[in-house]
């Protein structure tokens, strides 16, 4: 089943995705919900983000070759992490499929893309085993983790290299009818196609982290966790398209402009 949440006459609210059509619904696929309304045109409908997250999460360098990459950008030995480890990302950086990545004026030339896989949580959980972590989960959708790489080197945190207003793109819905293990994500600026790689060949995979995480901090329905990207990043610049692909979920797709 996909889940996309849309404007519906100036509100917010959620649908099932049938084909080229979406159906209204009444309620969320967080709790409780019935059919509400006629279906429309999924090209006539402006898609939300999927989910506003409770908390934020996002997991880094969690794919061996973008690890060496990024090494050898910052003359960096390789290290390799020897634990899942998470880290957080700002809500206001978040935007649907469709609209705008905004690079600031005072940017550098170095904002580059990063297609990721998203798990979104289904349901409040805590100490999870590697036996049931999966129970959690509603769905995947895909995310853009637009960063800002002078920034990111330069600054203690990343509070303004990943966490830039419309530096978060998160759609365009949820699928909950996901194997990981057949997935493969698609990089493309422009029409072409950069990055290519299997989704679930990570260092640590879904279950890894969800089972750590879990030991620590509940999750929530709606949270969400980024987990990572793979290969060498380009630029991006003012009047690209980029699309994240994901088989089997499907196609991000956002342009980008340069503030001026």
């Amino acid at each position: 089943m996909r889940w996309a949440r849309f404007d519906n006459k100036g509100t917010a609210s959620y649908g099932i995705v049938e084909g080229e059509q979406i159906l209204p619904v009444r309620g969320t696929p967080f709790g409780e919900w019935e059919k509400a309304g006629a279906r429309q045109a999924l090209a006539a409908t402006k898609l939300l983000v999927p989910v506003i997250p409770p908390t934020f999460y996002a997991c880094g360098l969690n794919y061996a070759e973008h690890i060496r990459e990024t090494a050898a950008k910052v003359g960096q030995p390789v290290t390799l992490p020897e634990q899942p480890d998470v880290g957080y990302r700002a809500n206001n950086a978040l935007i649907a499929h469709g609209e705008q990545i905004i690079i600031p004026e005072d940017a550098t030339e170095k904002v580059q893309y990063e297609g990721e896989l998203v798990v979104v949580i289904g349901k409040k959980v805590k100490h999870l085993t590697r036996e049931n972590a999966l129970d959690c989960v509603l769905g995947y959708t895909i995310g853009n983790d637009v960063s800002e790489r002078s920034w990111q080197k330069a600054d203690r945190t990343l509070w303004r290299a990943k966490n830039t207003d419309t530096f978060k793109p998160m759609g365009p819905w949820i699928e909950t009818d996901v194997e990981l293990g057949k997935l493969v994500t698609r990089i493309r600026v422009n029409g072409r196609q950069l990055i290519e790689f299997p989704t679930n060949d990570m260092l640590f995979g879904v279950v890894d982290f969800l089972v750590r995480m879990t030991r620590y901090v509940t999750l929530f329905p709606g949270d969400v966790i980024w987990m990572g990207t793979e290969g060498a990043t380009e630029n991006l610049v003012h009047g690209d398209v980029c699309e994240i692909e994901i088989t089997g979920i499907g196609t991000l797709c956002n342009p980008v402009v340069r503030a001026r």
